[in-house]
Protein backbone atom coordinates (compact mmCIF):
# COMPACT_ATOMS: atom_id res chain seq x y z
CA UNK A 1 0.00 0.00 0.00
CA UNK A 2 1.29 3.50 -0.85
CA UNK A 3 2.11 6.04 1.96
CA UNK A 4 -0.91 8.37 2.70
CA UNK A 5 -3.50 5.54 2.66
CA UNK A 6 -6.65 6.68 3.90
CA UNK A 7 -7.21 4.06 6.87
CA UNK A 8 -10.60 4.00 9.16
CA UNK A 9 -9.88 2.93 12.45
CA UNK A 10 -13.06 1.75 14.04
CA UNK A 11 -13.52 0.91 17.66
CA UNK A 12 -16.45 0.04 19.82
CA UNK A 13 -16.96 0.36 23.64
CA UNK A 14 -15.02 -1.13 26.30
CA UNK A 15 -15.49 -0.89 30.10
CA UNK A 16 -12.96 1.22 32.13
CA UNK A 17 -13.87 2.05 35.92
CA UNK A 18 -17.16 0.05 35.61
CA UNK A 19 -18.05 2.43 32.82
CA UNK A 20 -18.74 1.10 28.91
CA UNK A 21 -18.71 3.91 26.70
CA UNK A 22 -15.82 4.76 23.16
CA UNK A 23 -12.52 5.82 24.28
CA UNK A 24 -9.50 6.62 22.31
CA UNK A 25 -6.74 6.28 24.72
CA UNK A 26 -6.27 2.77 23.54
CA UNK A 27 -5.60 3.87 19.98
CA UNK A 28 -3.04 6.34 20.60
CA UNK A 29 -0.25 4.26 20.03
CA UNK A 30 -1.92 2.79 16.71
CA UNK A 31 -2.61 6.01 15.69
CA UNK A 32 0.72 7.35 15.82
CA UNK A 33 2.33 3.88 14.35
CA UNK A 34 0.40 5.00 11.02
CA UNK A 35 0.53 8.28 10.62
CA UNK A 36 4.40 7.91 11.55
CA UNK A 37 4.20 5.86 7.71
CA UNK A 38 2.69 9.36 6.53
CA UNK A 39 -1.34 7.38 6.48
CA UNK A 40 -4.34 9.71 7.15
CA UNK A 41 -6.66 7.92 10.09
CA UNK A 42 -10.40 8.34 10.16
CA UNK A 43 -11.60 7.46 13.90
CA UNK A 44 -15.25 5.72 13.77
CA UNK A 45 -17.45 4.89 16.79
CA UNK A 46 -19.08 1.00 16.25
CA UNK A 47 -21.51 -0.88 18.58
CA UNK A 48 -19.45 -4.00 19.05
CA UNK A 49 -18.20 -4.11 22.44
CA UNK A 50 -14.05 -4.20 22.50
CA UNK A 51 -13.65 -4.41 18.80
CA UNK A 52 -10.69 -2.60 16.46
CA UNK A 53 -10.92 -3.34 12.97
CA UNK A 54 -8.46 -1.15 10.73
CA UNK A 55 -10.46 -0.35 6.55
CA UNK A 56 -8.37 0.19 3.74
CA UNK A 57 -9.90 0.11 0.72
CA UNK A 58 -13.23 -1.29 1.99
CA UNK A 59 -11.66 -4.29 3.43
CA UNK A 60 -11.19 -5.02 6.85
CA UNK A 61 -6.96 -5.50 7.28
CA UNK A 62 -6.95 -5.94 10.76
CA UNK A 63 -9.24 -6.83 13.72
CA UNK A 64 -8.41 -7.10 17.78
CA UNK A 65 -10.00 -6.52 20.97
CA UNK A 66 -9.34 -3.29 22.23
CA UNK A 67 -8.26 -4.34 25.82
CA UNK A 68 -5.15 -5.99 24.50
CA UNK A 69 -3.74 -2.34 23.14
CA UNK A 70 -1.48 -0.99 25.61
CA UNK A 71 -2.50 2.28 27.23
CA UNK A 72 -1.39 5.65 25.25
CA UNK A 73 2.18 5.53 24.06
CA UNK A 74 3.70 5.59 20.91
CA UNK A 75 2.99 2.34 19.61
CA UNK A 76 6.32 1.18 19.19
CA UNK A 77 6.58 -1.79 21.58
CA UNK A 78 3.19 -2.94 21.29
CA UNK A 79 3.34 -5.61 19.25
CA UNK A 80 -0.43 -5.48 17.96
CA UNK A 81 0.72 -1.68 16.69
CA UNK A 82 3.46 -3.43 14.46
CA UNK A 83 0.80 -6.35 13.36
CA UNK A 84 -1.53 -3.36 12.67
CA UNK A 85 0.96 -1.82 10.68
CA UNK A 86 2.36 -4.48 8.57
CA UNK A 87 -1.48 -5.06 7.60
CA UNK A 88 -1.73 -1.75 6.55
CA UNK A 89 1.36 -2.12 4.31
CA UNK A 90 0.55 -5.15 3.00
CA UNK A 91 -3.09 -3.88 1.93
CA UNK A 92 -3.90 -3.76 -1.84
Amino acid sequence: MPKNALVTLRYGPYRSCGVVEHRTFRLEGMQAVLKEDGHQIVLEQIPDWNDVQLIVNGETVFQCNINDLDFGGDGKLDPLCQEAREAVLKAY
